[in-house]
């Protein structure tokens, strides 16, 4: 059996807590965050392990043996959590509120419904705030449409890397799954770059979350062109937008949410875009259709990441049911 009934109901326990608690402030302004003792742990690892003095096969063995690292440990940590607990009489509510915390359906919208909201309060300079806190590329580079298409991009490829990914290895591996793939996630956002610094330290890292990213990216895709509906998009149109446009993206995976977003709300994603102030001549997802993106189609981007999320959970509590 590829999942057991307990791992489904932790699953769709942790959803529920999520949805309707997110990431509480004041708990997280008197204890440190996963995500954050997962990046501190990186930064140890970093700052021993990748040296300038290294020649570059040094520097990928160093960032291989990182990652190894850092997945024993994600691993260990969540047996040594989920074992007694799951043992314990109702031990799977805290087992799924320790997961709720690594899961991101309510920040997600949150960040994003920002952008839009941002819009109507403090008008560009506003909105570009906002975005740059969950975007890498220069806001300031970004006019209003720019602002508003990256904002869409990022609640596609974020519902895949923030909530499918964490709860599809939840429900497959339990809480150790869990923990090792945000720890691998973190650390391809920390160091998985391809400039002088991490280009081989970075390596493994880049590689391994393109691998455990894999499968997740393409049920984002599928959950996203399922819900197509919900903004007067077409289910069709925006399964067909995925499989013609995915792979042009230049992540082997961001590409299937992010496709299947554009065809949802018809509208033309990625493109060109400016990051570390180099400009980069990505191509459309979508192209011809309106690249004009506004504030309203990121209202309608959350409205699909709502829509998504829910369908989500209707999937594993059937299997739950089922099971």
């Amino acid at each position: 059996m590829l999942f057991d009934s307990t791992a489904l109901l932790i699953v769709v326990a942790a959803l529920l807590i999520d949805a309707l608690i997110g990431d509480p402030d004041w708990l997280w302004k008197r204890m440190a965050h996963p995500v954050v003792l997962i990046g501190a742990l990186i930064g140890r690892l970093d700052r021993a392990l990748n040296r300038d003095a290294w020649s570059e096969r040094r520097r990928k063995l160093a960032g291989v043996l990182a990652v190894l690292v850092l997945v024993v440990l994600a691993g260990g940590v969540g047996i040594l959590l989920q074992a007694p607990l799951r043992q314990a009489w109702g031990g799977w509510i805290a087992v799924a509120a320790l997961a709720a915390t690594l899961i991101a359906q309510r920040s997600l919208y949150q960040h994003v419904a920002a952008v839009r909201a941002a819009f109507g309060v403090s008008g560009l300079d506003g909105a570009r705030e906002k975005v740059a806190l969950i975007v890498g590329r220069d806001p300031q580079s970004l006019d209003e449409a720019g602002v508003c298409r990256a904002a869409i991009e990022s609640s596609a490829e974020n519902f895949s890397d923030g909530v499918v990914a964490p709860v599809f290895w939840l429900a497959l591996l339990g809480l150790p799954g869990l923990l090792i793939y945000k720890a691998i996630n973190t650390a391809d956002s920390m160091i998985g770059h391809l400039n002088p610094t991490y280009r081989s330290f970075g390596w493994a890292a880049a590689r391994l979350d393109d691998l455990v990213n894999l499968v997740p990216a393409r049920l984002s895709g599928l959950l996203i062109a399922a819900v197509a509906p919900v903004v007067r998009g077409s289910i069709g149109r925006a399964f067909a937008v995925m499989r013609r446009d995915a792979r042009k993206h230049r992540s082997p995976n961001a590409g299937w949410p992010e496709a299947a977003m554009a065809g949802a709300l018809g509208v033309a994603l990625a493109g060109p875009r400016t990051y570390g102030g180099e400009l980069t001549d990505d191509p459309f997802l979508n192209a011809g259709a309106r690249a004009a993106a506004t504030p309203a189609d990121i209202g309608r981007a959350t409205r699909v990441l709502i829509a998504a999320c829910a369908v989500q959970f209707l999937i594993y509590a059937a299997l739950w049911l089922v099971l």
